[in-house]
């Protein structure tokens, strides 16, 4: 208990200005002083002032190697100057027109190339409103309601999007099931009553801490078309992340609906829902007026949004923002796995792009480390082990690493071979730490 408390009171002696401005933020934002609920954290997370590439620095002059970049958004890394050249050219010359304008063509163009089951594109101020349209749209072309989704895929917070149960949710109309059944699935399906089927791209829980199979994914577009339903896939996280044309270019799919944002825009606030023209056409003034959908939003496609999405789509191009921090991503979890073998420690990190942190009951340990160590997804989500990641990340931040709330470590092409050594050796001392606590 007394290296417990030793390491809370270490952090708050080295963060006195975040420690004020928590005190501050109390006083003003209901979730203990937190904007974000990934940001509620005991004592509380540093207040950052300023960051660039792979780092950030809190108020205090505290260093960290950022891996929540954006919450997924920044592939490209904090502030990339082709981004920023964009936004200030833009920034100069208008803000926002309330008119239809070029940039928007041109980004919208450019994300076509990329993906190109956008044969129509509808921008929006977030991921989550490109979802809730979607969902719309689905209705709207079927004229069915009810909307079917998957166990542990995360959505966004608003009625049908959150968790099962959700406090103040509206969900009557939607079923959730477990993923990687398809037997379930098209039992479901079979009934006719589904709008549509909404599945996070990657695996559930920002791109894939809830595994599913390339298989599953590759049997929905048959199976939701067989059965009249629409397939939306959210690709708000892996869209640009995973490659240059999102999770779907991956498995080799083409959804019926694809929702994205985060990466988009290089890291300002966007969403758009894309898809097939016959589908979206339910947004057009021409459609009947039963099937018409009217979408409005003060902050679709604003210029300067625009602007960085066209500077940042240009640069996914090719490939390589992906294939960096895909390299990175493979050494950390290289290394940070011998690292974990050789303390015999029961933790594993896996995943993609986005590396995943497992603490808990090791049942394999297999060759792919992209793949957990355990394919029991209530191990995976085990409430028991959500204070230990709470505690890691309290670890990791003394460390100078910023982590996904002890629980992730979201690479970016701008991270480097030492940005990850760095990572290792803090990932290992933190680990030792929670061993002598007692807590693993």
């Amino acid at each position: 208990m007394a290296e417990l408390d030793q390491l809370t009171q270490a952090y708050e002696r080295t963060h006195p200005r975040s420690a004020e401005l928590h005190l501050r933020a109390k006083e003003l934002f209901s979730a203990q002083g937190a904007t974000h609920f990934s940001r509620v954290r005991t004592p509380f997370r540093p207040y950052i002032s300023q960051a660039a590439g792979s780092r950030k620095w809190d108020v205090d002059g505290n260093e960290y190697i950022d891996y929540v970049m954006g919450h997924g958004a920044l592939i490209l890394g904090h502030s990339h100057p082709v981004v920023v050249e964009a936004v200030q050219r833009q920034a100069a010359i208008g803000f926002h027109f309330g008119d239809n304008h070029p940039l928007e063509v041109e980004w919208a163009g450019r994300i076509r190339n990329l993906m190109p089951a956008a044969e129509r594109v509808e921008f929006f101020a977030s991921g989550q409103e490109a979802n809730q349209m979607g969902i719309r749209v689905a209705r709207a072309f079927t004229g069915r309601k009810r909307l079917l989704k998957f166990k542990h895929n995360y959505h966004g917070w608003a009625d049908e999007l959150c968790a099962e149960g959700s406090a103040g949710a509206l969900d009557s109309e939607v079923t959730v099931i477990p993923v990687d059944d398809l037997d379930t699935l098209e039992r479901h399906l079979s009934s006719r009553e589904y709008a549509v089927v909404l599945i996070e791209g990657g695996g559930g829980r920002i791109s894939g801490r809830v595994p599913t199979s390339v298989g599953f994914f590759r049997a929905l577009p048959e199976l939701t078309r067989r059965h009249g339903t629409v397939l939306l896939l959210d690709e708000v996280v892996t869209g640009f992340r995973e490659a240059a044309g999102g999770w779907q270019s991956v498995v080799g799919i083409q959804p019926d609906l694809t929702s994205i944002g985060k990466a988009a825009s290089g890291g300002l606030p966007s969403g758009a829902l894309l898809g097939r023209a016959d589908v979206m056409a339910v947004l057009s003034p021409d459609a009947p007026r039963e099937r018409l959908v009217v979408h409005g939003g003060t902050w679709n496609a604003v210029p300067l949004t625009c602007a960085a999405g066209i500077a940042a789509c240009d640069l996914y191009r090719d490939g390589v923002p992906q294939r960096l921090a895909r390299e990175r991503a493979d050494a950390l979890r290289r290394q940070g796995n011998s690292v974990l073998r050789r303390g015999g420690v029961g933790a594993r990190l896996y995943g993609r792009t986005i590396v995943h942190i497992y603490i808990g009951r090791l049942d394999r340990d297999p060759a792919d480390d992209t793949d957990p160590p355990t394919t029991d997804i209530g191990q995976i989500m085990a409430p028991e082990a959500a204070p230990i990641h709470k505690r890691l990340d309290l670890h990791l931040l003394t460390r100078g690493i910023a982590s996904m709330r002890g629980e992730a470590f979201t690479l970016s092409s701008a991270h480097t071979k030492e940005d990850v050594d760095v990572t290792v050796g803090a990932l290992e001392e933190s680990f030792q730490a929670l061993t002598r606590e007692g807590l693993i």
